[in-house]
């Protein structure tokens, strides 16, 4: 299953922004809890309805975009 297969965006849902599965957590909720040193499993713990499939998402739709943003030609 790839990220467009899980990551949705909906502009009346958390302003547009990335959720994962329609829900109104943003992949940025879940790329804030790993910078604060949040694991894998305690994320699942703490937000059951999330699957690990829904964090690689997370992780693989950050990835696209920088790949996206450093392509960009120079202003």
């Amino acid at each position: 299953m790839s990220y467009q297969d899980i990551i949705t965006m909906q502009p009346g849902k958390r302003d547009g922004k990335p959720c994962i599965r329609s829900m109104r957590i943003t992949v940025y909720d879940v790329l804030e809890w790993m910078a604060a040193g949040m694991t894998r499993q305690e994320i699942l713990n703490d937000y059951p309805e999330l699957t690990m499939e829904d964090i690689q998402a997370c992780l693989e739709f950050a990835a696209m975009r920088e790949r996206l943003i450093k392509n960009l030609p120079a202003a």
